[in-house]
């Protein structure tokens, strides 16, 4: 008898381990996985982060750390925690501009995502990843100019950089400050791109003497133009349609000709928690994480996902620069020290 309760004894235990360990193991695979902290670096709309933040801890046994602030300051941050860094995803960026100039400091590392694994670097004229997969394209934005439909017509808004420097909009104008947005970098380096730098500074030195107030933040010159505080904002597409959908007496004007490009995610590079980081990325490309963007007014990058807004890639694609993007790389840090130097 003692014997049998001995073996009986040992089978339960035996048993019980095996449970164990399959649970363990159930508990580190597929969409049940204990992924952990990630943290979120991006300077786009807060809630909207948070949005992608929440959906994604919903799908994902996950906690998302989202870490907003201004693109430039972002970058910052990540060169001084090259070494030990503390995040994990890097969304957006007014573009991908800072994405290229940030690809080769050593802040951020290549990742295929399974979605974009066919991707062409370039499609449609529009650069959609690194060739090395350091960033991938997570949306198309179109930078222009928004206006309070209440103080400008649709007839008399700015159609081209140049109506910019029209005298009747000397102190109505707002852009952001391109030493703290990428925003208004994008804005300083596709104008020098177009007309070089001795016409570019020309350009900017009357566009500032323009402005009546030059944010931190990309998207604050919006809020001012539907705040009345403005009459012409400069910023991306997204930013006005949200605000008109808010009910606020705003509409945007695509220029003649303007940057048109992708708004990337990237992982960061030995970051705490890179599975996490890749499936955090692989879900914003998701059909659900793209849905999000649109229902935010952006344009996705999957093309079966439509926009809540009146703009597609294609509708917008004969208005696009050519943005040299080598030169964007040697250049992209001394403008900004420039513009700081100048304006500052």
């Amino acid at each position: 008898m003692k014997r049998f309760l001995s073996v009986f004894g040992s089978i339960i235990v035996v048993f019980s381990l095996v449970l164990i360990t399959a649970c363990s193991s159930d508990s580190s695979s597929g969409d049940g996985d204990d992924l952990g902290s990630i943290t979120f670096y991006s300077p786009e709309t807060p809630d909207m982060t948070k949005e992608i933040a929440e959906a994604f801890e919903k799908a994902y046994d996950a906690n998302v750390n989202v870490q907003y602030a201004g693109t430039n300051v972002l970058v910052n941050r990540m060169i001084a925690e090259k070494g030990n860094p503390n995040g994990d995803v890097w969304y957006g960026g007014g573009g991908l501009l800072p994405f290229e100039a940030a690809a080769d400091k050593g802040i951020i590392m290549p990742y295929t995502p399974e979605t974009a694994k066919d991707w062409e670097v370039t499609e449609n004229g529009i650069k959609k990843r690194d060739e090395d997969w350091k960033w991938t394209g997570a949306e198309i934005f179109v930078l222009g100019f928004v206006y309070n439909t209440d103080l400008v017509s649709e007839e008399e808004a700015p159609k081209t950089w140049e109506d910019l420097l029209d005298p009747k909009w000397k102190g109505k104008i707002q852009f952001s400050n391109p030493a703290a947005s990428g925003t208004a970098t994008l804005m300083v380096l596709s104008q020098m791109m177009v007309r070089g730098e001795d016409e570019g500074w020309d350009y900017f030195k009357k566009l500032y003497e323009q402005a009546n107030a030059t944010p931190d933040s990309g998207g604050a010159p919006t809020k001012a133009v539907a705040m009345g505080e403005a009459h012409i904002g400069i910023g991306f597409d997204f930013m006005a349609y949200e605000q008109k959908a808010k009910g606020e007496a705003i509409d945007f004007v695509v220029p003649e000709k303007t940057a048109v490009l992708v708004n990337p995610v990237s992982l960061v590079k030995d970051g705490p928690n890179p599975e996490g980081g890749k499936k955090l990325i692989d879900f914003l490309l998701s059909k659900e994480g793209q849905e999000i963007l649109a229902n935010w007014y952006h344009i996705p990058i999957n093309p079966e996902v439509e926009s809540k807004t009146p703009l597609t890639l294609e509708k917008v694609k004969p208005h696009a620069i050519d943005l040299d993007i080598k030169w964007v790389v040697d250049n992209y840090d001394r403008i900004r020290n420039e513009w700081k130097e100048t304006f500052q």
